[in-house]
């Protein structure tokens, strides 16, 4: 066995072990698990079957998860992205009052235009012509992205009408709990002890139960479900002469936007931080992973969920460790067997996750240092990258802003021939995005 797991995802070479991919995926499947049960929550707001809607999360995760792996040998996982379901089902399905079938046809072609772009090469030449800062400035952003979402998750950043956010209470019991799981996390961490994030998420849990914060299983059926989800509601249930009607340039283009750049950007700052870029900047096995991206986004919208994408949260995985594709693999397995284990899954909670989000963030600020923030024409565009990702609440449009930002200053400021005409069709699309919806 370890043999062949060898040839496939190369261990040595990436200086890694198998013990170390299983603990990485296993960091990487808890931190991300909650789309289990957000996700067929936003869907059926669109009204769409919830046990279907859980079935197709569940199964549309765990086969593009381990095609990632497999195919592309990247430790990322990919499951239907947030926002994008938002997106689907407030804006879409709620807002324009369209069918979700109709929603889902839209999906469809996103993806045949992803797999276009890729199979082109011009999904690989955006991302190879993206400046060097800016690349930097995505990961860096990522980790403030994390960071703020694991800080809400903690208590530490709640909402203010005067000021937007402000602190929480930190004597209130999970907030307090969380503190100290960071702390402790973070000493792990400083000593260097493996699988330190996945450690403190279980220590917590377990806390929080002992001190009644978070339910405890109390029988077989809080911990093991018999009855299996069905996909019969949503499976194949797409409408794409709807999709098509409608138009074009409105819900699809919109879609398409959105998920090119925030899974490129995700892809970006993740294979940076697993040392997936070469020396010249390229990154391995890219047209591999772009074109497992665009293969999912059209499965999902035939199994019956939103546009599936790189998560974020792969970070964590990455953070503690993981390098391969083996760890992608590990997080499709545990998706598999949360089709049976669902209920306990549900007793691990947020707060017991949030604290990792927030480590995570701080790992990824490392290479903030290599930007040139006394060029102002590279300095804003980064700044801009990095602070729009976590105040929008997106990665695609920290990406948005930076590429516009990068592309007008250079140009005005006399660098020009800095700009490719790459840079300029992207910063074209994103005006057009950005105008549509405003």
């Amino acid at each position: 066995m370890t043999a062949m797991l060898e040839r496939v995802f190369h261990l040595q070479e990436k200086h890694t072990t198998v013990r170390t991919e299983l603990v990485a995926g296993m960091t990487t499947f808890i931190a991300l698990a909650y789309i289990l049960f957000v996700n067929p929550n936003i869907l059926s707001e669109a009204g769409i079957p919830k046990e279907a809607a859980i079935a197709a999360t569940i199964w549309i995760a765990a086969l593009t998860s381990l095609a990632m792996g497999v195919v592309a040998n990247y430790p990322v996982a990919l499951a239907p992205g947030m926002g994008l379901n938002a997106f689907f089902a407030y804006y879409v399905c709620g807002t324009l009052g369209l069918p979700w079938q109709v929603a889902l046809g839209a999906v469809f072609f996103s993806g045949v235009f992803f797999l276009i772009l890729t199979i082109g090469g011009i999904r690989q030449a955006i991302i190879n012509a993206v400046p060097h800062p800016l690349k930097i400035a995505i990961g860096v952003g990522i980790g403030m992205f994390i960071a703020f979402i694991g800080l809400k998750g903690t208590g530490l950043i709640v909402p203010d009408k005067a000021t937007f956010i402000a602190l929480g209470s930190v004597t209130k019991p999970t907030t307090l709990l969380a503190c100290i799981d960071l702390l402790f996390t973070a000493i792990l961490m400083a000593r260097n002890v493996q699988g330190a994030i996945l450690i403190g998420i279980v220590v917590t849990t377990i806390v929080s139960m002992c001190a009644g914060l978070s339910p405890v299983p109390h029988g077989f059926d809080d911990i093991v479900s018999l009855s299996f989800p069905s996909m019969a509601g949503t499976f194949g249930q797409l409408d794409l002469a709807g999709a098509w009607n409608y138009g074009i340039f409105s819900i699809i283009f919109t879609f398409t936007i959105v998920e090119l750049f925030d899974n490129m950007g995700t892809l970006i700052g993740l294979t940076a931080r697993a040392n997936l870029v070469r020396k010249d900047g390229t990154i391995e096995n890219l047209d591999r992973a772009l074109t497992t991206d665009a293969v999912g986004t059209i499965l999902s919208s035939i199994y019956g969920t939103s546009t599936v994408t790189s998560y974020v949260e792969s970070a964590a995985g990455v953070a503690a460790g993981g390098k391969t594709g083996l760890t992608a693999v590990t997080v499709a397995v545990f998706f598999l067997l949360a089709l049976f284990f669902a209920p306990i899954i549900g007793l691990v909670p947020g707060f017991a996750t949030a604290p990792a989000l927030v480590l995570v963030g701080a790992l990824m600020m490392a290479d903030v240092g290599k930007i040139n923030f006394r060029d102002f024409t590279e300095g804003m565009p980064a700044f801009l990258t990095i602070i729009m990702m976590p105040m929008t609440g997106s990665i695609a449009n920290g990406f948005a802003f930076g590429f516009v930002s990068y592309t007008f200053l250079k140009t005005l400021a006399g660098k020009g021939r800095e700009v490719s005409w790459i840079l300029w069709v992207v910063t074209v699309a994103f005006l057009i995005n950005l105008a549509m919806r405003s």
